[in-house]
């Protein structure tokens, strides 16, 4: 089959449009992957801080560290006690008083923001650090 002198050069071409496309979508899904995952850490974290947080004679410093021990141990750093706040005696709506634990961790995408930061310079968007919050609550014994 003979080619036309007009399309040479077009299979280069289209792949010069489709490969970025490919890879973008690509590299989203392994970060939103990761969002998740690290999401799924904090969640586990917070509520092994709360089991740990209603037993009796338990103190906030050993609930902080038992968060952390969770936050290592699933591959992300371990986080200052600001991040971790602990309320006792909070009222639940028919079981009485409960104990949350909540999270705050500061997450960046890693190759999405730099993406974003070429797509759209002047966007704020791919800058900053996203803070993701788990919180979890127990039932008082």
């Amino acid at each position: 089959m003979k080619r036309l002198k007009t399309e040479r050069g077009a299979a280069l071409l289209e792949a010069a449009i489709t490969v970025p496309i490919i890879l973008l979508i690509s590299v989203g899904i392994f970060e939103f992957g990761r969002a998740y995952q690290t999401w799924q850490v904090l969640t586990n974290a917070s509520r092994e801080g709360a089991r740990l947080a209603v037993i009796e004679g338990s103190t906030d410093t050993n609930v902080k560290a038992r968060v952390n021990e969770y936050l290592t141990g699933g591959g992300l750093a371990s986080q200052p006690d600001s991040n971790i706040q602990i309320t006792r005696n909070v009222t639940l709506t028919a079981s009485g008083k409960g104990t949350q634990v909540q999270l705050n961790y500061p997450f960046q995408f890693m190759v999405l923001n730099p993406v974003i930061r070429l797509i759209a310079p002047s966007d704020n968007t791919g800058r900053g650090i996203y803070t993701m919050t788990a919180s979890s609550v127990m039932r008082n014994e």
